[in-house]
């Protein structure tokens, strides 16, 4: 879901319905209540941001691509909009899958504070699990001071937005050395009598390219070895055989599907 933020607060942000600046006057004795499945908020998102030191862990789970204009990197948890493959009916995520930072981070966000010009924290007020009162983690203590819970959320935000700047330098190198090429998935599925069908494609997106990659100047595969940026392209490099895991998936589930109707 993508929402637009109170007036003063600029930008949309992908799983917020109502993000307000969180503040002692406003949410004093509110926090959230503890749930044993809290990701459900997440079941619509089967492609989320990724921030680029995530690449190798997110590799292991799906495919790591980028997206847009911006050449945005994402997570790619499911083939179809709004279906993220990896979460479960009751709100967790399968042991096995890579839980992205962009997800771990809410209900809380940083927004962009035009009249102030710069960033205020923000709570996401529409959270499954926020709490008007009696929370089991409040935000504040009695006398109006963080609480511990909001101290470490606090932090998480500020690294989690140290690793969006260090992304977005590290698009820029890859933009830089022109290594992006347009790149796409797709599924061959079986005919009912056994034959090969038609191909089908089911993803495009800007990936880098193995043979500009290879071609670059012998100085500069140095540099970005030496700054880490080779690490992270050969992580997305390696994620995109995460795409054939991910058919499988999908096919898996549509075969489940009949059968857990008629059980």
């Amino acid at each position: 879901m993508t929402t637009t933020a109170p007036p003063g607060i600029t930008g949309n942000v992908l799983f917020y319905s109502q993000p307000e600046p969180i503040s002692p006057e406003v949410h004093g004795k509110m926090g959230v209540r503890s749930m044993d499945g809290p990701f459900g908020f997440a079941k619509a998102g089967h492609a989320i941001p990724l921030t680029v030191g995530e690449f190798p862990l997110a590799a292991l789970t799906g495919p790591v691509i980028f997206v847009g204009e911006e050449k945005m990197p994402i997570a790619v948890m499911g083939l179809n909009a709004g279906e993220n493959m990896f979460l479960r009916e009751d709100g967790t995520f399968e042991p096995a899958a890579y839980i992205p930072a962009y997800i771990r981070r809410y209900p809380f966000v940083f927004a962009n504070d035009d009249s102030a010009q710069q960033m205020v924290l923000c709570i996401d007020r529409g959270a499954e699990f926020f709490a008007e009162q009696n929370p089991d983690l409040p935000f504040f203590e009695a006398d109006g001071q963080a609480s511990q819970y909001l101290k470490n959320c606090i932090e998480f935000c500020n690294n989690f937005e140290i690793e969006r700047q260090r992304t977005l330098g590290f698009v820029q190198v890859l933009k830089d050395l022109d290594l992006f090429e347009t790149k796409s998935a797709a599924f061959t599925p079986q005919n009912p009598d056994g034959t090969v069908g038609e191909p089908q494609k089911i993803a495009e997106f800007f990936g880098v390219s193995e043979e500009k990659l290879n071609a670059l100047p012998a100085e500069k595969l140095l540099e970005i070895r030496a700054n880490g940026a080779l690490g992270q392209i050969y992580s997305h490099l390696i994620s995109l055989a995460g795409w054939d895991r991910l058919i499988a998936r999908a096919l898996a589930k549509q075969i489940e599907a009949p059968q857990a109707a008629n059980a």
